[in-house]
């Protein structure tokens, strides 16, 4: 692949951070949507090209996509903590999954585009208890999940109603993020505290990803062909990781959410306690994408812990 102007929205979140640095690295032009001045500050540190622009208004997207080989559209409001089980806490996300997703397909389309990268995530599926889960098995949407198949659908319009067009749209379906973020850095605090960290069943399985396995997957959807991918480590059992963050935060033992606070949270915490036994391996044998943390151990929080030890 020679080099491509990259146009990344949610370039200074966590996934946007690790993906302007891959494709920096690799040579490419890329310039980072902005419109605070804090986060233009933050993009010119990356060694990015700020450009001013607002996912809400499609006219300035056509402008700043003009000239773009791809789009990477990484933008989340996702929130942090014992706050994910809320609803009304989603609904900055839920207009980024929607919405913007919508404006920026648009703009893209507009400005002729190439290549849409979207990411999303693998909670969608159905939860398929110790049963491998491919791209190829079914979803269970929720009022919960429903934005993100939304979002993907527009991803899909994109490519499907014009094939010949020569769009590519790839949506990365992401395991849950752990490493260098602030949702471990919670999950380490409240293990610390004898707080609960796990939710659903001890037997169930997990889908996650290192943060620092995001960035190369995301330089891999450059060239990856037009569809669906899982992407993440290995599946870890609940117990496991829940094991995992007390050991890392110096805790006897971890705990898992109760059934009180469970129903209390309602619909939006059902996909978190869904079995995903996700397998990664359609992404890995078409782009040659392989995680460097291939599989959980508590060394994934060594980065969250700070200045702390590393319990090991």
């Amino acid at each position: 692949m020679g080099r491509v102007k990259v146009v990344v929205s949610g370039g200074t979140g966590v996934l946007g951070r690790a993906a302007v640095g891959a494709m920096l690295a690799a040579a490419h032009e890329v310039d980072v949507l902005a419109r605070s001045e804090q986060n233009l500050a933050v993009v010119e540190r990356l060694g990015a090209r700020a450009r001013r622009a607002d996912l809400f208004d499609v006219e300035s997207l056509v402008r700043v996509f003009e000239g773009a080989d791809a789009v990477v559209n990484l933008a989340s409001a996702v929130p942090v903590g014992y706050a994910t089980l809320w609803p009304s806490a989603w609904r900055q996300n839920d207009l980024l999954r929607t919405k913007a997703v919508a404006n920026v397909v648009a703009a893209a389309r507009a400005a002729g585009v190439r290549r849409v990268v979207q990411e999303s995530a693998s909670f969608v599926y159905a939860d398929r208890a110790d049963a491998w889960i491919t791209e190829q098995d079914p979803l269970d949407i929720t009022p919960a999940t429903e934005p993100i198949a939304v979002g993907e659908s527009h991803v899909q319009d994109y490519t499907g109603a014009h094939p010949s067009a020569g769009r590519a749209g790839v949506l990365l379906r992401f395991g849950s993020v752990v490493g260098d973020d602030d949702q471990t850095r919670f999950w380490l605090k409240a293990a610390a505290t004898g707080r609960p960290v796990g939710v659903g069943r001890p037997d169930q399985w997990s889908h996650l990803i290192h943060t620092d396995d995001l960035g190369s997957a995301l330089l891999a959807a450059l060239s990856a062909p037009s569809g669906v991918y899982n992407v993440g480590a290995a599946p870890v059992l609940r117990a496991d990781l829940v094991e995992g963050y007390a050991k890392a935060a110096g805790a006897a033992e971890g705990a898992f959410m109760g059934p009180v606070l469970r129903r209390l949270s309602g619909a939006r915490i059902e996909p978190m306690t869904r079995s995903l036994r996700v397998s990664s391996d359609h992404f890995c044998a078409q782009t040659g994408w392989q995680p460097s943390r291939p599989a959980f151990d508590a060394s994934w929080l060594d980065a969250a812990l700070g200045d702390r030890e590393p319990v090991r």
